[in-house]
């Protein structure tokens, strides 16, 4: 798969939001946001020739939480399955039923407290049962995955998503810098969190070339 078109595509349509339909600059975090989502999206679930279904609400619901699961997992050995509590937890999530999802992520983390895929199960879900807030509890979760494997960017790349939808973008952009330096070279997620942070930095970039034309 050839990132270029799909960046350049997620480039044209941020800048046509942004200086041909003026969009207000206090929404190019939530532009911003949701375009990395669809770079994620497509990265993982990429089928164009996959027939649609109906009950679009619903699928709508699952994609997310699937989207999210499949993210989370990109960050860790696929040949190893994740704890039976995270995978029930993961049934749920795929549901949009975030705040069962994190009943069980924390009954992971009680059961192995080094469960580093269950406390940033744990942030995730806790964040989305907040409709994007970034709670104390969530926080919480997130460092203690940090500090479980500082080399592994999961915990600095949701948290900087989280602070992405507050609309605190330096912070994300310190998150992901942070999370690539101290990524091993050997990682199969460096490529895609590189392109991610590019984007990012691009897209603040060109937002920030004539803020006047959006006030």
């Amino acid at each position: 798969m050839s990132w270029t078109p799909v960046i350049a595509l997620a480039a044209t349509v941020f800048l046509a939001a942004a200086f041909v339909l003026k969009v207000n600059r206090n929404g190019w975090t939530l532009l911003g946001a949701t375009l990395l989502f669809g770079l994620t999206g497509y990265a993982l679930h990429g089928s164009p020739g996959q027939p649609s279904a109906p009950g679009m609400a619903m699928e709508r619901q699952g994609t997310d939480g699937e989207l999210l699961i499949e993210a989370r997992r990109e960050y860790f050995d696929t040949s190893q399955f994740p704890s039976r509590w995270i995978t029930t937890g993961d049934g749920f999530a795929r549901r949009g039923d975030f705040a069962q999802a994190a009943g069980f992520y924390r009954s992971a983390t009680q059961e192995n407290s080094g469960d580093l895929e269950a406390w940033l199960a744990l942030g995730i879900a806790l964040v989305e049962h907040a409709e994007g807030r970034l709670t104390p509890a969530a926080l919480y979760a997130f460092q203690k995955a940090q500090q479980i494997d500082a080399e592994n960017a999961g915990p600095r790349y949701f948290l900087g998503l989280a602070w992405l939808r507050a609309g605190e973008v330096e912070r994300t952009l310190e998150l992901w810098r942070e999370a690539l330096e101290a990524a091993p070279e050997e990682a199969e997620w460096r490529e895609s969190l590189a392109l991610r942070l590019m984007q990012l930095e691009t897209m603040v970039g060109q937002g920030s070339a004539e803020p006047r034309d959006l006030e």
